[in-house]
């Protein structure tokens, strides 16, 4: 009588979180308005349900300047610090500033300081309490992000040629980081191991496609909504 093989070892994962790409994915999906959710508490469900061993938590994310965005950057300077104190290692990088020209219309939607939005279609008014017409050209401050995308890849790089992982769970749907799939794939081969590699997101969004070549895991509003933030960094006033 043979014994019964032994259970294979949970394979170590490492989650690396692209703090705007899941926020405005979760925006879409199940209509949040800011970025309430919990990175480690969302990389653990992820991992537990695949029987994957979480070894660690990356979060990524660009953060404005108090100068230009006072609101934000009290947010996420605020959550960085209740983070880091839980272990979790937060990458930050201001963002850059530019001006943009929209177009008045239906479909456009506006952010406000706290965070809320007025919808497509919401009257606006100037100064003078003059509706602002259909069709006119405005010119807003708009920060982005720069080289958030970059950074994930060269850890996702690293840390598996530091074996640090079996699994890259990647928190995005952004498809600029598919490029480090084969990558990640080709060191796997010269270390003689494997790699996988999958990308995870909340599922409902008008886009339901994860990072190609990666394995995708849809993240559904009960399993989010599990996985909360009980801290709210937004200031009071």
């Amino acid at each position: 009588m043979t014994s019964p093989a032994p259970p294979a070892e949970p394979k170590k994962a490492v989650a690396f979180i692209d703090g705007q790409n899941l926020y405005f994915s979760a925006f879409e999906a199940f209509g949040y308005t800011f970025p309430n959710y919990d990175p480690a508490a969302l990389a653990k469900a992820v991992c537990l349900s695949k029987g994957w061993e979480l070894a660690q938590v990356r979060l990524y994310t660009g953060i404005p300047d108090p100068a230009e965005d006072r609101f934000w950057h009290h947010f996420w300077s605020a959550k960085k610090t209740a983070l880091t104190r839980q272990g979790v290692y937060v990458f930050t990088r201001h963002l850059r500033y530019r001006e943009k020209k929209i177009r008045l219309n239906k479909g456009v939607r506006f952010e406000l300081p706290d965070g809320t939005y007025l919808l497509g279609g919401t009257q606006l008014f100037d100064l003078r309490g003059r509706e602002v017409p259909s069709g006119t050209e405005l010119v807003i401050r708009v920060g982005e992000e720069k080289g958030i995308d970059i950074r994930i890849a060269l850890d996702i790089i690293g840390l598996a040629r530091e074996r640090k992982y079996d699994t890259a769970l990647i928190f995005s749907q952004d498809q600029d980081l598919s490029e480090v799939v084969d990558e990640v794939i080709a060191l796997a081969a010269t270390q003689a191991r494997t790699i996988k590699v999958a990308s995870a997101f909340p599922d409902g969004a008008s886009n339901r496609r994860g990072i190609n070549r990666t394995d995708w895991i849809p993240i559904d509003k009960a399993t989010y909504d599990t996985c909360l933030d009980p801290r709210d960094y937004r200031p009071k006033s």
